[in-house]
């Protein structure tokens, strides 16, 4: 048995009988965190931007452990994935930056830069090209540290300056949408579409389906969103299949991308929508004392017993929206192989 974590006959069962055959042979993660906890500086909840419950999973996920958990958990399957840190303040990026990039160059995998909004231009360009890093990954918790949490929009972490780079360049950049709206929040909404019209060299990636964790969270998105022509969508941590189908009757399955988000997606839970709220059932004792998370609640007995991974559980979200939607075999390799290898080879 790996060190790593224990992989039940609950979890063989899954994989075989839902997963396996639902995948293509090759797989290209796009969403995926490496870091080590000596380097890493922790802030809590990064002044109340971030929920905590993922920090719970794993303290450190070197690339190692990345790469062991793609053994374990996708036995039979060749996954390439895209790389980037795991950061809550800007202190903490010299070193995650730096050992992504040696990590990439080392196993020969692609990778994204951790980027900070107070960089300038010059700044964000030479630590592109210095690491050979494909391009950014942005987050909420590094902009300004003034801005009230709710009230942060996508140009105070992703601000123009920095876009301009990354469209000349032709840059990926995953995105983790703010504000308690997500999807439906009309002013990530209409920041989503002006990156699109200004910035059409951009290689835009919506992470997690906008945060589309349940159907309350799309309001009339997918309308707005069925006029664009180029922006991505990733699946990575959501296991909605109602919000997967309207994704997927939106852009269509060319523009939809499979991303793990690991190593979150090795917490063993099964996921529900309450009122709005997505709450994570997990085995009673696995993750301390979750009193206080509203996202996170213990079960046990029979019910615990059947609970598998986070991973199986998105996937196999997707692969009832892919059923419900009519999706090819040749739609579902597209959307976990490959539209990434063409973004991928065109980065």
């Amino acid at each position: 048995m790996s060190m790593l974590f224990e992989v039940k006959p609950v979890d063989r069962q899954y994989y075989q009988e839902r997963i396996r055959d639902f995948l293509p042979d090759r797989v290209i993660d796009v969403h995926t965190h490496i870091w080590r906890e000596a380097f890493t500086t922790r802030t809590g909840d990064a002044q109340g931007r971030t929920v905590t419950w993922p920090a719970r999973v794993a303290r450190e996920n070197p690339v190692e452990d990345l790469l062991e958990t793609y053994r374990l958990l996708l036995p039979g399957k060749q996954v390439t994935p895209l790389l980037f840190g795991n950061v809550q303040v800007a202190a903490d990026l010299p070193a995650a930056n730096d050992y992504v990039g040696r990590c990439a160059a080392e196993h020969g995998l692609p990778a994204l830069l951790f980027a900070a909004p107070q960089w300038s231009a010059a700044e964000l360009e030479g630590q592109l090209q210095a690491g050979g890093f494909l391009g950014v990954k942005v987050y909420l918790s590094l902009a300004d540290a003034y801005l009230p949490a709710k009230e942060i929009r996508i140009f105070d972490f992703l601000p123009p300056h920095q876009l301009e780079v990354l469209d000349r360049l032709g840059s990926i950049v995953m995105l983790h949408i703010p504000r308690d709206g997500r999807l439906k929040d009309p002013v990530n909404l209409a920041q989503m579409l002006l990156i699109e019209e200004r910035y059409p060299n951009v290689k835009l990636i919506i992470a997690h389906v906008g945060r589309a964790y349940c159907p309350e969270d799309v309001g009339d998105a997918f309308q707005v969103l069925s006029a664009t022509q180029r922006m991505y969508f990733d699946i990575s941590a959501n296991t909605n299949a109602t919000v997967f189908a309207a994704c997927i009757r939106a852009v269509g399955p060319r523009r939809i991308l499979f991303g793990s988000d690991l190593p979150i997606t090795r917490m063993r839970m099964r996921r529900v929508c309450e009122a709005g709220t997505y709450v994570n059932l997990v085995p009673q004792g696995l993750y301390g004392d979750v009193s206080g998370d509203r996202n996170l609640r213990e079960v046990d007995g029979d019910e615990a017993a059947r609970l598998s991974f986070f991973l199986y559980e998105e996937i196999d979200a997707f692969r009832r929206a892919a059923e419900e939607t009519g999706l090819t075999p040749a739609d579902v390799a597209d959307v976990f192989y490959g539209n990434a290898a063409r973004l991928l080879a065109n980065g």
